[in-house]
Order: structure tokens, then sequence, then C-alpha cells
């Protein structure tokens, strides 16, 4: 198999000075032939950027929020935890155009695809968790730190177990609570009690059972429905845009309620899929 540089291999004597080597990727071209790509594409590693300092910008105001409830400023705390729970639902929007805008523009690379796996860790592993415990985990001690590890471990097996099943998965289900839906439902536990003035260590029990579970079904075999089979370029119905515009009317009447209903939905209807289909089989046995 011959091989053939698709970009010119020699660097300008500017580049040759830079303390930072130049990534160099190796692929195959339309003919099965050996290249290599010099370089990286910006417009989608700049959407995964934007989610990593969207899970970023969570974690400080969640350190902020720690901050003040320590200083008995619990109006702050609530207004930093409001912060740090939307910048999740940020880095979910960001996530979610990163990967369509290198599809649509043909710019999906390996490199693309670990740096937004380290940065779906950052925004939907760390970030939710860090907020948890700061909220409602951090009054548990001990019991605590390790609800909150177990959602952090939960997240990372899921990416590590995605990134490998990548071209053999039925692109239809996700295998296992997917990362993002599971940071929805743990940013919109704390938002929605805290947008009220609920204070975390009322209910620090039910937060660990939901961050718990949540970090559990990530790694489960459960299948959920991924939603990739919708085709967003073709030609739909007039009615659609109309359902498009009444739902996002209802989301915004009340985000943070709205948010934690519809996620809180979908990561029930994991379990539920899959106990119907026991009960199935058991009935066609």
């Amino acid at each position: 198999m011959s091989e053939r540089p698709e970009e010119p291999n020699q660097a300008s004597d500017a580049e040759s000075m830079l303390p930072i080597d130049e990534h160099v990727e190796e692929g195959h071209d339309a003919e099965g032939r050996k290249v290599r790509h010099r370089g990286i594409y910006l417009l989608p590693n700049l959407f995964t950027t934007a989610n990593l300092f969207a899970g970023f910008y969570s974690i400080i105001n969640s350190m902020s929020a720690q901050s003040a409830l320590a200083a008995g400023d619990a109006a702050s705390a609530s207004k930093y935890f409001g912060f740090a729970a939307i910048a999740i639902f940020v880095a979910m929007v960001l996530d979610g155009l990163d990967g369509r805008v290198a599809r649509m523009t043909n710019t999906q690379s390996a490199f693309g695809a670990e740096y937004d796996s380290l940065s779906d860790m950052v925004a939907f592993g760390v970030a939710p968790a860090l907020l948890a415990f700061a909220w409602a985990l951090g009054d548990m001690g001990k019991v605590g730190w390790m609800v909150a590890f177990i959602y952090v471990a939960g997240a990372a097996l899921r990416l590590a177990r995605f990134n490998t099943q990548v071209g053999t998965a039925d692109k239809r289900y996700f295998i296992g609570l997917a990362s993002p839906a599971a940071a929805g439902v743990v940013a919109g536990i704390v938002w929605a009690f805290s947008d009220y003035g609920i204070q975390g260590s009322k209910m620090s029990f039910l937060v660990a059972l939901m961050v718990a579970a949540a970090g559990m079904l990530m790694v489960s075999n459960i299948k959920y429905n991924s939603f990739k089979e919708l085709d967003l370029k073709g030609r739909v119905p007039f009615v659609a845009i109309l359902v498009v515009v009444l739902v996002f009317a209802v989301v915004f009447s009340d985000p943070p309620r709205i948010l934690l209903l519809a996620f809180l939905v979908y990561a029930a209807s994991g379990p539920i899929q899959y106990l119907l289909h026991l009960r199935r089989d058991k009935t066609l046995s």
C-alpha cells in the first residue's frame, strides 16, 4: 500500500521555532491509501473548547457557592448554584453541536473525538459531581464524597466504553445512560430546588440516591434511545415547526423544573423499557 502526504511535511521556519509540536494524524483516503494530515480542524474544536469552558465555569461557580455558604450568605450561594447548573446545560448544547458541525462540514478526526471525550468528562463528569457535593452531599461526610466519586467513575467508564464501541454499536441506542443526560438530572435537581431557596442539606439523602443512581445507570447495559435517526436536514411537515415553537415556549416558561422533569423522564425510560421487555419475554416463554 503506497503512502502519500496530503500536506507538505516541511514546516516553515516560524513553525519550527514554536515550542509546541505540530499535530500529525494518519488516516486513509477514499482509495484506501495511507495519508498524513497536519494540524487540526478549527470549527468543531471551537465548540468542544466552549463545552470544556462551560464545564470549568460550572466548577468555579460551585466552589464560589460553597464559599458563600461557609460565609453564611445563602442568597449568593443560591445564585452561584444556579449559574453552575445553567453552565452544564449550556455545555450539553455545545456538545451536541460540535459533533453535528464536524459531520456536516466533513471535519471529523481522531483528535476531535478524543478532545470531545475529555471535555465531556469535565463538563458531564466532574462538574455535576462537584455541584451535587457542594450543594448537598458535603453534609454527609465520607458518604457524600463516596457517592460523588461513584458518579465521576461512572461517567469515566461510560465515556471509555462509548469510545471503544464507536462503529460497532447500534446507533439507534445508547448502551447505558448518556453522560450529558445524567448530568442533566443532577444539574436539574440542584437548579430546580436551589431556585426556590431550598438548601441541599435538607434533602441530602434523596440527592445521594439520585446521584448514585445516575452513576450506575451510565455503566449499565440498559438501552436508551439516541434519537440519532432523526433527519434534521430533510423536509418535514409544517406542523413540526409549530411543535418546536411549543416545546421552546414550555421549556422557557419554567426552565429549572421543565428541564429536570424532561431528564428524569428520559433517565427512567430505560429501566422502564427494560422491565417491560423482561415481562414480555416471560409472557412469551
